[in-house]
């Protein structure tokens, strides 16, 4: 198949290309996203490749349709940046890589908890300046804390069992229950209960209409004073406006972010020399218990491999006409 794969980094091309090694497919890579500006530059394509923030909006699949593609692969699990219900209209399979090494997820949540507790990333500035001082690096033992997950797929799985290896009491919340989280003693509970009883809270679920703003001005007066907030998941998930009124009042004393409301004109880009116009992440940076990675979490080698192969295995299954049931994006999932 000629595909059209957008929104490419070095490391993309570096591990699609070890994928198709066979050349079973044809890969033409563009460094910038897909979006109603360049939904021309597809014409001529079987198929077009994307990531989580290639917003293919009604406008950019009706310019799918017309210039003859007739597959989306995306390289990664979520799917709300796209019309879903277009695709389908427009007779256009959407596949996606379910899962991938949920353990790079959770182990950054873990490197974002530890990082904003210990300091270390203070320590280290210090020490490189000279500045051998260790006043104001004073944290706190994780054994005995109450740590709220919400979201208890494979991410938040692992994420839960890592954190009771440190002594944690974990409250759980989701849809549905994980039977071998209860099994090792997790505690599911009901969302307002995980808010205010929960010493850190970490979000491992998908943005939904029904998560969207799911830490809002509301939750968050359910939270303990100096929670911490880590969310690895979706930006969406955290209303800012609303995060760093709670910051400056001091409710949320720490917040660890891999993911950002706004972050399509920002993350995965080299801004260094320009002026950030999003004054809310400028906000946000501004604080000394904020910490905040640029989409990383998923960023390993096991997980690229993963992601890769599962991607051109999409493309393959397409055109031989198997898809895995797993993989596609149905009209089903985005009104469940």
């Amino acid at each position: 198949m000629k595909v059209a794969v957008f929104s490419t980094k070095s490391y993309d091309k570096e591990y699609l290309d070890q994928a198709n090694a066979a050349g079973k497919h044809d890969l033409f890579y563009f460094e910038g996203s897909l979006r109603e500006k360049t939904v021309r530059l597809t014409e001529g394509y079987d198929a077009v490749c994307v990531f989580v923030n290639d917003p293919l909006n009604a406008a950019v699949i009706d310019g799918l349709a017309e210039n003859g593609v007739k597959v989306v692969v995306l390289r990664c699990a979520g799917f709300n940046n796209v019309d879903v219900a277009q695709a389908h209209q427009r007779g256009i399979k959407v596949l996606r890589v379910p899962a991938y090494s949920p353990h790079a997820v959770a182990e950054h949540a873990v490197a974002l908890i530890m990082t904003l507790n210990r300091k270390t990333h203070k320590a280290y500035n210090r020490v490189r300046e000279g500045n051998f001082s260790i006043e104001r690096l004073t944290g706190f033992e994780l054994e005995g804390k109450t740590v709220g997950v919400v979201g208890t797929g494979r991410i938040g799985t692992v994420f839960a069992r890592i954190m009771m290896g440190f002594g944690c009491k974990i409250l759980a919340f989701d849809a549905h229950q994980n039977a071998s989280l209860l099994e090792a003693g997790v505690t599911y509970v009901k969302l307002d209960e995980l808010f205010g009883q929960s010493d850190i809270i970490s979000l491992h679920c998908p943005l939904t209409p029904e998560t969207h703003h799911l830490v809002s001005d509301a939750s968050i007066d359910l939270m303990k004073q100096g929670v911490m907030l880590i969310n690895t998941s979706r930006g969406k998930l955290i209303d800012s406006d609303a995060a760093i009124k709670a910051l400056k009042d001091g409710k949320i004393g720490y917040m660890g972010l891999d993911v950002y409301e706004q972050e399509e004109s920002l993350f995965f880009k080299d801004l260094s020399e320009i002026v950030i116009r999003d004054d809310k992440i400028s906000r946000l940076m501004t604080f000394p218990n904020v910490l905040i990675t640029a989409h990383q979490a998923y960023f390993t080698d096991n997980a690229l491999i993963q992601i890769s192969n599962t991607t051109i295995r999409n493309l393959s299954d397409f055109e031989a006409g198997i898809i895995q049931p797993e993989n596609q994006v149905t009209i089903e999932m985005i009104k469940s």
